[in-house]
């Protein structure tokens, strides 16, 4: 029986089509269609529930450290708010999951882990707890994404909470018009200036019907993050990344703390970024017509098997289509001519830089207009 999240009624009263995910059953598109909703984040502001994530607090002397042994990623000078995205990594230097952490305050982090690995996760991180450090899983709340251009002033005018000084991947306290204490986190899985809100089950719903009252909120389904996503070059954990996988060879060597050499799995991984790895994670997008999906095989042209899509689909952005998955490094160089079969065609492709279209996080467009 699949799981649900508290907002499951609100989404069946939409005519969500729904579906499973990660062992919970989610909404996958509304009415319009996964198109629509597409577009509608890249023009306006799109609403998702994403609570079926995890959420915990990790706080206590030794956090730090413990973070830094977890994760390739240094922590030691991250300033209160900021946020981070990095990987849990095995002894073998393989990626474990995918997550974002936030510091809170000295001695306490905010993480969001995937809803397919979250109990996983958890077992991990209190494996390796020792001393005072503290988890608390936080079962009681929920994740809200608010994403698109016009996602602050959604945001600004539905709860009346001033935004603008909010950069990209930070987080800030605020009130709901009810009193409760929420999270607000400038970030988000689509590419766009956005918003998660972290807020307990009493305020779910009525912040899910509020935010859609206002013109420029749309609800928005798992299909079209996941579209968002992949023409960010985005990773899906499970099908991108997984257990096999080290940082470098899934192109997330920027994860990789200067100063953080103790990590678990640190010899593959150290390794591989002072010398390359064998295979590296790249775009491709098709030059014929055709539409090429996961597990769909990567020919080079002599006709011999380089790879296989992790992700693939079509870009609405682009009106083409656009898949990633890993070559040999020899292969990874952007301009390089492959085919992918799709249907047991042969189409010409080319491997090309992520992300596919330019992202418009507030850092970015702030960095453009300078």
């Amino acid at each position: 029986m699949p799981l649900k999240t508290i907002l499951h009624d609100e989404h069946v009263a939409l005519g969500a089509k729904m579906g499973e995910f990660a062992g919970y059953d989610m909404p996958l598109y509304y009415k319009e269609g996964v198109l629509k909703e597409h577009e509608w984040v890249r023009s306006n502001a799109g609403f998702f529930d994403v609570s079926h994530m995890g959420q915990i607090i990790l706080k206590g002397p030794g956090v730090v450290e413990l973070l830094e042994l977890l994760t390739p990623s240094d922590f030691y000078s991250k300033p209160h708010g900021r946020a981070q995205y990095t990987v849990l990594t095995n002894e073998d230097g393989g990626i474990i999951d995918d997550l974002i952490v936030t510091r809170l305050s000295d001695d306490e982090f905010f993480i969001v882990l995937n809803a397919g690995c979250k109990e996983k996760d958890i077992a991990w991180i209190r494996k390796h707890i020792s001393g005072r450090i503290e988890l608390d899983y936080m079962e009681d709340r929920v994740l809200l994404a608010l994403q698109g251009p016009k996602a602050e002033q959604a945001l600004d005018e539905t709860l009346d909470c001033d935004v603008s000084n909010l950069p990209y991947m930070h987080i800030m306290g605020a009130q709901s018009p009810c009193g409760t204490d929420i999270f607000i986190s400038r970030l988000g899985y689509t590419g766009e200036d956005g918003f998660e809100l972290s807020m307990p089950f009493d305020l779910a719903k009525r912040a899910w019907n509020g935010f859609l009252k206002h013109d420029l909120v749309k609800p928005a389904g798992l299909a079209a993050r996941d579209s968002l996503r992949l023409e960010m070059g985005y990773c899906l954990y499970g099908h991108d990344i997984d257990g096999n996988t080290s940082p470098v060879e899934a192109d997330l060597s920027w994860v990789i703390g200067k100063d953080n050499t103790g990590f678990i799995g640190a010899d593959r991984i150290l390794a591989e970024k002072k010398n390359g790895a064998s295979r590296k994670r790249v775009g491709i997008k098709l030059i014929d017509k055709g539409i090429a999906r996961e597990g769909s095989e990567i020919f080079d042209e002599q006709g011999n098997k380089i790879g296989v899509l992790t992700s693939g689909g079509p870009s609405p952005s682009l009106k083409a289509s656009i898949g990633q998955g890993y070559v040999p490094i020899d292969y990874a160089k952007a301009g390089e001519k492959v085919f992918v079969e799709v249907r047991g065609r042969k189409l010409a492709s080319q491997v090309v830089n992520m992300p596919f279209i330019e992202p418009r996080t507030k850092s970015m467009k702030k960095k453009d207009a300078a």
